[in-house]
């Protein structure tokens, strides 16, 4: 098939554009940088710069494409974890969920692209009741990430509704994606807050990739979990992490410290969070993980 990838240059773009190639794809690429075009050429597309904050530029960028599949992965997520001020950490990836969702849906179906497939997210924030670890059938948390929850509800409901596929991917590790986190836990300034009971969901790039593929080739619709086989809490994959990286283990402090400090994001995740299953993924998609759990993935991407 004929595939654009809008998002091309980011972590996980750089992981699926090669699977798509090797699997006899014809791939555009799509970067908002100059600079990165060399990059998508290297990996086997044809690149494009795009703007997805830009109705004509999306337009022009999906017409020139002539495209079977757009695979919607633009974010905006870059520097050090600011997970106390999340809604201004998160401010671009935000209108990409939101306006950038839009511009690629009408470009679609302006220019016949007959399927749609985009990035959501599930790694801690399911709804808080019931158990730890959550279906596609039990709804995201409305509140977990202020805006960003706000946007990912639009993108989901959008894309749903065009009939194409939502990938909620689980907290993303491997290559350039977890280094900020690993150089804080290092620095001791990574700490368990409260209890640690709160659960995430990970997942790595290559496995995200190739389900991404996976929902590509079968036209899948609806909404996947894409996460590991192992739903965990804080308390536990943290040290783990922090052990992998050969650094001390990290300290614990009381969520009424931790408020003020790290902020509201940041204690929900740790002390109420929720994981999430991927019984879905596995069984329609016939999805087979490299890693099925992070400890075995850390472990290897540390070493």
């Amino acid at each position: 098939m004929r595939v654009f990838v809008a998002g091309g240059a980011g972590v996980l773009g750089r992981r699926l554009v090669p699977q798509l190639v090797a699997r006899g794809h014809q791939v555009t690429a799509t970067t908002t940088s100059a600079a990165k075009l060399d990059l998508l050429e290297r990996l086997g597309a044809e690149a494009v710069v795009m703007d997805g904050l830009d109705a004509m530029s999306v337009g022009e960028a999906v017409a020139a494409a002539r495209s079977d599949v757009i695979v919607h992965q633009m974010t905006a997520i870059s520097g050090t974890p600011d997970i106390k001020h999340f809604d201004r950490w998160f401010a671009a990836t935000n209108r990409l969920r939101t306006e950038g969702t839009d511009h690629l849906l009408a470009a679609a179906e302006a220019t016949g692209v007959s399927h749609f497939v985009a990035q959501s997210h599930a790694s801690w924030n399911g709804i808080r009741k019931g158990g730890w670890v959550k279906t596609e059938e039990d709804p995201l948390d409305p509140t977990s990430t202020g805006k960003g929850a706000e946007a990912i509800r639009h993108l989901e409901e959008a894309v749903v509704k065009a009939g194409g596929a939502v990938l909620r991917y689980g907290a993303f590790y491997g290559p350039g994606a977890t280094g900020d986190q690993v150089e804080l836990v290092r620095k001791r300034q990574y700490p368990v807050v409260g209890n640690g009971a709160g659960h995430s969901s990970w997942v790595h790039l290559d496995d995200a990739a190739s389900a991404t593929v996976l929902a590509v080739e079968q036209k899948a619709r609806g909404v996947f979990n894409i996460v590991d086989d192992e739903p965990a809490p804080a308390g536990e994959w943290l040290p783990y992490l922090a052990a992998c990286a050969g650094a001390k283990r990290p300290m614990r402090i009381p969520t009424w410290l931790a408020r003020p400090l790290a902020g509201k994001v940041a204690v929900t995740m740790m002390t109420e969070g929720r994981g999430f299953s991927n019984a879905k993924a596995k069984r329609e998609l016939g999805w087979r993980l490299r890693y099925p759990s992070w400890r075995q993935g850390f472990k290897e991407e540390l070493a």
